[in-house]
């Protein structure tokens, strides 16, 4: 009976401990909630001396952003705008407008459209450029536009301050694009290179390939950025496809369409500018033009080599996949806990057994008393018959 009592209590014990491991949040919906209310404020009323002057001004138009360009950020995934003013004790304003994206790639390229070649780089945020009094400059997915009254020395660290006070994305949606690191860094000219997620972005930067060449419906993306070389100023344009087949696919398209002379109806054409070379690299189409020499153009495009790499501990934010895992570490981790506790609890029990028996012999364990059994003595009644026949035998 106590051995059935024991097994009893390990299982009531192992499944508190499971419920206590695989628990879940009792309100979801409270959680959620209260998730989001802390996502909608994008900006924050105090900081670095700032204080902001009323309630931030909102709205989800991309137009109340940029009435120009509002299909361009509609193009990087924009969400939703915030503006505000904010003041300090020493009579200083400025004026903060924030937009925030649907993950970090967004607010990237939106950063390097408003990107200026007079700006100069700030420390700022994740990357960050100044004119004047104004500051460009983007976090995560918020892209920030900082319009000061007066210059200051604190100016800087003050936004520093904002940027660290910004909402951040969680999981994929904190990453930049991967192939815009192929982009090459000798020769390149400060704060031109620029990234495309749609057609209204790459038409208004005027660029080498058409939009409708590059086909972002095949998911594509592209990067472009001005480079010096001995002969001049050349054009780098790097445009990723999800397959090589794709880029390869795609390359003929645009080598068909470079070596058309005359414009023709319906068929899309390159605009030629001196030299022109296009080649492919893994999923990458790199495309190389301007009025440079047909050697240094193709010593431009040389510079960018595409090598695949294979990882197996990429992160994923499938919730089924991590509902799975979780599930699993917990069936191991209370495997180990039990069986730790069942090898303390012997251990211990083992050693004041041993302990007691020591110190105390036949006092706490294997007293007399406790020793006593019931025998039926079987062997002395089968001696005791046999002695008994051999007498009356041998009368």
């Amino acid at each position: 009976m106590s051995f059935s009592r024991s097994v009893i209590i390990v299982v009531a014990f192992a499944c508190l401990l499971s419920s206590a491991f695989t628990q879940t949040p009792a309100h979801p919906s409270h959680s959620s909630s209260q998730a989001s209310s802390h996502e909608s404020a994008l900006l924050p009323q105090t900081f670095g001396g700032w204080d902001m002057q009323g309630s931030p001004q909102t709205s989800a138009d991309p137009a109340a952003a940029d009435p120009t360009n509002a299909a361009v950020l509609k193009e990087y995934g924009f969400t939703d705008l915030a503006s505000s003013s904010y003041t300090r004790d020493d009579g200083r304003t400025l004026k903060i407008r924030g937009a925030r994206f649907a993950d970090a790639s967004g607010a990237f390229g939106a950063y390097t459209f408003y990107l200026q070649p007079a700006m100069t780089k700030e420390q700022i945020g994740d990357q960050g450029a100044s004119l004047g009094q104004r500051v460009l400059f983007y976090r995560g997915n918020v892209l920030i536009d900082a319009q000061f009254s007066k210059e200051s020395a604190m100016s800087g660290g003050e936004l520093r301050e904002l940027a660290g006070a910004l909402p951040r994305p969680n999981g994929n949606a904190a990453n930049l694009p991967t192939f815009i690191e192929f982009m090459p860094r000798r020769g390149y000219v400060a704060n031109t290179q620029k990234y495309v997620m749609g057609p209204a972005a790459l038409t208004a930067l005027a660029p080498p390939v058409s939009a409708d060449l590059v086909d972002f419906n095949a998911s594509s993306e592209v990067s472009l950025g001005r480079y010096d070389t001995p002969s001049g100023e050349a054009t780098l344009m790097l445009i990723s496809y999800p397959t090589p087949q794709l880029a390869a696919e795609h390359l003929r398209r645009i080598d068909t369409a470079h070596q058309i002379t005359q414009p023709q109806a319906g068929i899309s054409n390159i605009e030629n500018a001196g030299s022109f070379f296009a080649r492919r690299t893994g999923p990458i189409v790199v495309v190389a033009t301007g009025p440079v020499s047909d050697s240094d153009a193709k010593s431009l495009m040389g510079m960018v080599n595409y090598e695949a790499s294979v990882t197996w501990n990429t992160p994923t934010d499938n919730p089924q996949a991590r509902d799975l895992y979780m599930l699993i570490l917990n069936i191991v981790i209370l495997c180990g806990i039990v069986g730790g506790l069942a090898i303390v609890a012997g251990v211990a029990f083992g050693g004041i057994r041993i302990l007691m028996k020591r110190w105390y012999p036949d006092k706490v364990f294997d007293r007399p008393e406790q020793m006593e059994f019931i025998s039926l003595r079987l062997t002395e009644a089968v001696v005791k018959d046999a002695s008994q026949s051999e007498n009356h035998g041998a009368r």
